[in-house]
């Protein structure tokens, strides 16, 4: 019932995770951030189990800041990402899996902007754009459509709106606020949240 979506651009990436924790029936609460800073240039945006989760997206940014200490670099996303791949792999074959599916986004210095697509069968491709969750159904018809890898900073905020908008107008699971993450040559930066509320208001402002 989660949704995160990636999207890779010429010069950045763009990462939004919904913000929902719900349990059963019940949602616990709406700003659980999903989205996890690995290094200085690299994010992991994850869902599954919440324990999970939580667990093996912290023993994956452990284990590359103590490979960092160790040999004074970090790993260039293509790196993080089959190393993260590798870890889920081993678990899938040992009595305690991680269901988690996730996505990492980062950019290398040599290469540019990447970004990886990871399920917790422990695939790993690299994609323009990828998604997880059922808000994806919906979110992969718009990306085929407008998708587009010259787009600017706020065009291509703008086509996670448009992401967003369908997923609050079809899917029956409410999730209201998505987290968004920029990551470039300079870093990780923080885009305003996507929520239904500014959505609204944008609507509101149209007419």
């Amino acid at each position: 019932m989660e949704c995160l979506i990636g999207v890779q651009f010429k010069d950045f990436v763009l990462v939004a995770a919904d913000m929902t924790n719900a349990t059963s029936i019940m949602v616990m609460k709406n700003d659980e951030h999903k989205i996890h800073k690995i290094s200085s240039k690299l994010v992991m945006a994850i869902s599954g189990e919440s324990g999970d989760a939580t667990q093996f997206s912290e023993y994956i940014s452990k284990n590359l800041q103590l490979y960092k200490m160790r040999n004074g670099y970090e790993l260039s996303p293509k790196a993080a990402a089959n190393f993260t791949r590798r870890n889920l792999a081993d678990y899938l074959r040992s009595r305690s899996p991680y269901f988690v599916n996730m996505l990492m986004a980062g950019y290398d210095d040599q290469t540019g902007p990447e970004l990886y697509f990871i399920d917790y069968l422990a695939s790993c491709v690299k994609v323009p754009y990828a998604t997880h969750g059922y808000g994806g159904f919906f979110s992969l018809t718009i990306l085929d459509r407008y998708y587009k890898n010259n787009l600017s900073e706020n065009e291509g905020y703008d086509l996670l709106k448009k992401c967003i908008r369908e997923i609050h107008k079809r899917l029956i699971v409410n999730l209201p606020n998505f987290k968004v993450q920029k990551i470039s040559k300079n870093g990780i930066s923080e885009l305003l949240p996507i929520t239904a509320q500014n959505l609204a208001i944008e609507n509101v402002d149209r007419i």
